[in-house]
């Protein structure tokens, strides 16, 4: 569901579009008005929560401000709970039991994993406590027996907090926030930050939280932006939507990606 023309949101949602596609999943694109009220926001939602043929249920952040998004993303039933969200499904990832799991940082393990990096026994820092990245991302590295530091915009000496990270996951949305003698030298650093800046001549840029023009010279492994961390989101949005269906359908849950 992608409420309203954020330019943003509408390349997002192509790209998820276009993976269901790939894959054989049918997809269902909603578009209410940008004047959508909650209560008839919660109504479009109901409708598919009933639907038997929806399996999984996407409401593109962020929303516009005169709709109560916490109210919007719990509306979600927590069996098509595609991103993750549901208090419900939060609390099996609290848990560590099978269920949807945030796309974003569910994406970042997966980077890890594939890349061969170790958790276990590492000092991670995860920057930003949102609900969509920050804290999951943190249950995620200790469920991997990462020792795990959330830092956030009051948390003091945070420069020197960060360089104490074997694994810094930046996901603070501040555009190039992260300097590289923040970085300690060899460590692993993934950038979960998406900036649209001033770019000159009337055009913009993409960049994430970590400068990383001088950031790569410091790092022992960096995720570029664009290019990095997304892919594996929708990556994670499609396993998610997998889980749901074999759920609700009484099909074996898929295995780990």
């Amino acid at each position: 569901m992608l409420v309203g023309h954020n330019p943003a949101s509408e390349i997002y949602v192509r790209h998820k579009i276009k993976a269901c596609a790939e894959l054989g999943i049918r997809s269902e694109k909603l578009t209410p008005p940008e004047t959508i009220s909650t209560d008839e926001l919660l109504a479009v939602i109901e409708d598919l929560n009933r639907r038997p043929e929806i399996d999984g249920i996407l409401v593109q952040m962020p929303l516009p401000k005169q709709i109560d998004s916490r109210r919007v993303l719990e509306s979600v039933a927590a069996d098509k709970d595609a991103d993750g969200f549901h208090p419900i499904n939060v609390g099996h990832l609290v848990a560590g039991r099978p269920a949807p799991r945030a796309c974003t940082p569910a994406g970042v393990i997966e980077l890890l994993k594939y890349y061969r990096i170790p958790m276990e026994g590492r000092r991670a820092v995860v920057l930003g406590r949102s609900d969509i990245v920050g804290k999951p991302m943190a249950l995620m590295l200790i469920h991997e027996n990462a020792t795990v530091t959330v830092c956030h915009s009051k948390t003091p000496d945070l420069a020197d907090e960060c360089r104490r990270a074997d694994i810094l996951v930046a996901a603070i949305g501040k555009p190039e926030f992260v300097e590289a003698d923040w970085i300690k030298p060899g460590a692993v650093v993934i950038d979960v930050g998406i900036n649209r800046v001033d770019a000159g001549e009337g055009k913009t840029k993409l960049v994430g939280d970590v400068d990383y023009a001088a950031a790569k010279d410091v790092a022992g492994a960096i995720t570029p932006v664009p290019g990095g961390v997304g892919a594996m989101t929708i990556v994670c949005l499609m396993h998610n939507t997998l889980i749901a269906a074999c759920a609700q359908n009484g099909l074996p849950l898929p295995t780990a990606l």
